[in-house]
This record gives C-alpha cells, sequence and structure tokens, in this order.
C-alpha cells in the first residue's frame, strides 16, 4: 500500500471515531454541571445550582438526575408543589429508581396523601422486598389511617426479613392495645419473653400482672428483669409498689431506696411517686415509717443536690409532717440555688407565710421582689410579716411601692390602700385611716373586708354610727354566715340602742364561729345583759372568760361587776 492511501484510511478513521467522541464528551460535559451544581447546592447556593441545573435541562431534558437536584432546590425553599412536580418528572424518566419513588412517597405523606404514599411503599416492596425500612414506615403509615390488622401484618413479614426484635415486639403489643385486645397484647410479649430477655418487656409484664393482683408472678417478673439489669428503674419501682401494696415494707423500702438514688428515673418520675404515697397513705403509716420515709427524702435530695423538683418535693414532705425547721431550709435552699425560678421563690415566700415565720418571710418577700419587680404579690407577703411584727412604717412603704409599680392594677391598689388604712389605725392615725379606706372604696365600694373594719373602728370611737351601719350592712348581705360581719353589725345596732334586733345577728353568729371569739361572746352576753337576760348572759361571758387571751382587757373584772350587780 502507497503511503497516500495509507494516509486516506488513516484520516477517516479519526473523522468516523470522531463521531461518538464529540457526542460522549457533550454527555460527559453535562454529567460535570451536574455535579458541580450539587457541589454548590450542597455549599448553600441555591441559586447557581438552579441556574446550572436548568441549563443542563435546556439541552437535555431527559436528565433524571438534573430533575431530581432541582426537587431538592425547590423542597429547600418550601415550595412543595414544584418540589413534587421536578420529583415526578425524575421519576417518569426512571421509574426504577428507588429513590426517586421513596422520595415521592415522603412528599404524599407530608401532604397528608397518606392512600397515595401507602400505595407508593406497597409498590416499593414489591420491587425491593429486602429494605426493611419500608416495612417500618409502612407500618407507621397503616396506623395513621387506623388500618392496624394491616399493620400487624406487615409487622410479621418485618419478623421475617430481619426476625424478632424487642421494638418491634413492643410496637406489636402497643397496637394491639389500641385494637382492645389487651389479652392477646400481652400474649404477644410473653410470647417474645420465652425466646428472648428484655427488662422492658419483664417490667411490662410485672406491672401487667400486678394489676390482675397476681403479686407473686408481677414479683418473678420484676426480679428477673433487674437480674439483666440491677438498675432498670421501671422494675426496681414496679417491685417496690408491689411490696407495699402487700404490705412488705421490710423488702419495699431497701428497694425504694435503690430506686430514688439510681439514674435511670426523671426525677419528676421519682417526685410524683413519693407525692402520690405521701397523699394516698394513711397518716399512721407516715407516723410508723417515719424514719424510713425520712430516709428516702434524703437519699432523692443527695442522688438530685440542685434538682428543684427533688427540693421542693423533701420539703413539702417535712411540711407536711408539722416539721417546719427541716422544710424551711430546704425551701430556701431552692430558692438561692434556683433565683430565676418564680417558683421556687414563690413557694418559699408561701411557706413562710403559713408557717408564720414573720422575720424571714419579711425579708425574703422582699428579695424576691428584687428578683421579679413587677410581681407585687412577694412585697404584700413581706408586708404580712412585717405587719405581724408590728412594724406598721414598713407595711406602709410596701403599699407606697405597690401604688407605685402597679398604680393602674385595681386589684393591687384596692390591697394597698386598705392595708394602709389597718396600718394607719394600728398607729393611731385615724384620719389617715379611714382617707385610706375612703379611697379603697373609690375603687370598690362593695370591698367587705374594708366596709367590715371602717364601719367596726367608728363604731369603737361611737361616732357616725348611722353610716357605720349602712357599711355593715353591705357585708352582712355579701356574707350573711361571716361571724366576724355578724357580730360588727350587731355591736353598732347595739350601740345605737336597739338591742333586740341585735339580738338575732348574734344568734345566727353563734351558729357560724362565733362561740371561738371571745370578742363576739362578750358583745352577745352585753346585749343579753341589756334585755335583761341575765342568767343566758352570764353564760356567754363565762364562755368568754374561758376563751380570752388578754384579747379583752379588763374582762374578769368587768364580768364580775356585772355578776355583783345582778347577785350572781
Amino acid at each position: 500500500m502507497n503511503h497516500l492511501l495509507r494516509y486516506f484510511f488513516i484520516y477517516i478513521s479519526i473523522v468516523l471515531l470522531a463521531v461518538p467522541a464529540m457526542a460522549q464528551d457533550s454527555s460527559r460535559s453535562l454529567e460535570n454541571m451536574v455535579v458541580m451544581a450539587v457541589e454548590r447546592l450542597n455549599a448553600g447556593d441555591k441559586e447557581s445550582a438552579e441556574s446550572m441545573l436548568k441549563a443542563v435541562l435546556e439541552k437535555d431534558d431527559t436528565n433524571d438526575a438534573a430533575w431530581y437536584y432541582l426537587y431538592q432546590v425547590a423542597l429547600a425553599d418550601q415550595e412543595i408543589d414544584l418540589a413534587e412536580a421536578y420529583l415526578t418528572k425524575a421519576k417518569d424518566l426512571d421509574p426504577d429508581n428507588f429513590w426517586y419513588r421513596y422520595r415521592l412517597a415522603q412528599i404524599y405523606s407530608h401532604t397528608s396523601r397518606q392512600e397515595l404514599a401507602i400505595d407508593m411503599y406497597e409498590k416499593l416492596l414489591e420491587d425491593f422486598p429486602k429494605e426493611s425500612d419500608l416495612y417500618f414506615d409502612l407500618v407507621e403509615f397503616y396506623a395513621s389511617q387506623k388500618e392496624y390488622q394491616k399493620a400487624l401484618d406487615t409487622i410479621k413479614e418485618i419478623e421475617n426479613v430481619i426476625g424478632m426484635s424487642e421494638p418491634i415486639a413492643v410496637y406489636r403489643f402497643n397496637l394491639l392495645r389500641i385494637m382492645e385486645r389487651e389479652e392477646e397484647a400481652f400474649e404477644s410479649l410473653r410470647e417474645y419473653n420465652s425466646k428472648y430477655s428484655s427488662p422492658f418487656v419483664l417490667s411490662t409484664l410485672g406491672d401487667y400482672e400486678m394489676s390482675m393482683y397476681n403479686d407473686s408472678t408481677a414479683l418473678a417478673y420484676y426480679d428477673e428483669a433487674l437480674d439483666i439489669a440491677p438498675d432498670y428503674s421501671p422494675a426496681l419501682l414496679g417491685k417496690a409498689e408491689t411490696c407495699r401494696v402487700t404490705r412488705r415494707y421490710d423488702e419495699y423500702f431497701p428497694v425504694l431506696y435503690e430506686y430514688v438514688e439510681g439514674k435511670g428515673a426523671p426525677v419528676k418520675a421519682k417526685a410524683d411517686y413519693l407525692m402520690a404515697v405521701l397523699q394516698r397513705t394513711d397518716p399512721k403509716f407516715l407516723r410508723t415509717f417515719r424514719s424510713q420515709l425520712d430516709t428516702v427524702m434524703n437519699k432523692t435530695v443527695q442522688a438530685h443536690p440542685k434538682d428543684s423538683t427533688a427540693l421542693q418535693t423533701a420539703a413539702i414532705y417535712y411540711y407536711s409532717t408539722d416539721r417546719y425547721p427541716e422544710a424551711e431550709v430546704l425551701f430556701r435552699e431552692n430558692a438561692q440555688t434556683h433565683p430565676e425560678s418564680f417558683g421556687a421563690n414563690a413557694d418559699y415566700v408561701e411557706f413562710l407565710m403559713y408557717a408564720e415565720y414573720w422575720k424571714e418571710l419579711s425579708q425574703a418577700g422582699r428579695e424576691a421582689f428584687e428578683r421579679f419587680p413587677t410581681e407585687t404579690a412577694f412585697l404584700e407577703m413581706a408586708s404580712v410579716g412585717d405587719y405581724n411584727l408590728d412594724d406598721y412604717d414598713k407595711v406602709l412603704e410596701v403599699c407606697e411601692k405597690v401604688l407605685e409599680v402597679a398604680p393602674a392594677d385595681s386589684s393591687k391598689t384596692l390591697r394597698a390602700w386598705s392595708t394602709m388604712g389597718d396600718a394607719y389605725h394600728s398607729l393611731g392615725e385615724t384620719k389617715k385611716a379611714y382617707k385610706a379606706y375612703d379611697k379603697a372604696l373609690k375603687i370598690n365600694p362593695d370591698y367587705v373586708y374594708v366596709l367590715n373594719n371602717y364601719a367596726y373602728y367608728l363604731s369603737e370611737e361611737g361616732r357616725k354610727l348611722k353610716k357605720a351601719q349602712a357599711m355593715s350592712l353591705k357585708t352582712i348581705q355579701a356574707e350573711p354566715d361571716n361571724a366576724t360581719y355578724l357580730d360588727t353589725y350587731g355591736w353598732i345596732l347595739f350601740l345605737r340602742g336597739k338591742a333586740a334586733e341585735a339580738k338575732p345577728h348574734f344568734k345566727h353568729a353563734m351558729l357560724y364561729g362565733g362561740k371561738d371569739s371571745p370578742v363576739i361572746l362578750d358583745h352577745y352576753a352585753e346585749v343579753l345583759y341589756a334585755l335583761g337576760e341575765y342568767e343566758l348572759a352570764v353564760v356567754y361571758w363565762n364562755m368568754a372568760l374561758q376563751k380570752n387571751n388578754d384579747e379583752i382587757p379588763g374582762l374578769e373584772a368587768k364580768v364580775k361587776e356585772r355578776k355583783s350587780a345582778i347577785n350572781k
């Protein structure tokens, strides 16, 4: 062959080979653009990625990968409808692609088209029977559609593919209970337990047996669970409660100690259980096992020394068993450990008020107000401490602060003016007291607390009795069984010379606690004495003498004088 002919054949071969190579280069270039677009998308540059993918599709709209990644761009922008359209296009171009179909099923589910999602999953399982995740998703879909039997059937298929497991056993158990097939549910757990060991399953079976009053069987399940996991909290709690209910207290407390000291249960769960025991057991149990219960509370706090729930629970326990000093330490520690907690501070201040720790209340209330400067209730509680300490100047300071902080809050200003009236009266400044009461009544003309005090103080002075009677009448109309208000009204009637009208109000007061007050008893005796019912008056004076604890100075001498006057 000559050289010319040889070069001719070489040229033809090069030209023929160049045609598919050029097409191949073009395809590779589009693939590279898709890869670059994905890199941009992963870097967060969605606009560039979208632009490059659309450029690919302009040249080749059959590129399913470009459609798929456009779906991801739209999904990132929360354009669900557009994302679905792109993904559907990708799936139509490559109908055998698992991920296209799987993601489309997820969109159906996200947009509440469960039937379409289920249909897609069922078809995926036909094509990919070994994809175990599909089974779990399908179970969830069936359950959400309340197709529980299909869910159960799918669980069986899961076990055929991957075998039995605790999560599957528990899911079946819960489904059966939803279907109200209770005995079958627990039988499924027994079947699982016959082949595998699980503390959760054993504890659940123990709980069931205990609910059926089979305490020995329940204890056996709990013990078996604890053999596997000695610190498993549900088993410890289940065993402890079984022992408590069956009065095996020598076993109950050691197990309970383990439970509260363990780290497995949330503190709230421990606290809820302990509070339930305190509230539901009789007082004799609390008295008999006080030392053991003290240990339980102390161990709970030691296990969670900074936890507010643990500290609160122990504090309430000591408070409910009338051990205020121990309770005060825990309430205070909780408030100081959690200064940002409104609840912890409120618990401490309220405890001090109920325990009548007036000095501590005055201080703690102010400290709490500093932490929560809009919560004037803390200041008001502090003033309760001040009032009981006879520190009326501090009471007035608190009231003025409340008026300054909450001038538009009628309920707070009402209480402030009312308290100022009481404080001024205690200081002997009656004009200021009545002025404060007038301001309170301007806010609420029917505020019975102020009406009663105002009326009573006027009666003590023996002036403006008609005004006092009108105010007092409002109180008994509002609260007809209030012995204090009945006493005030009856006493004003008596002072106005209407003893006969006063008597029925005092008789009524006697039925609703009046016999516990030496002042009311003395007032009633005075009314009876004025009406000439001397013997009955002496009876009530004798009762007043028994109740009097220096509340009525000179009562004994007065009664002696009255008895002498009537030869008694």
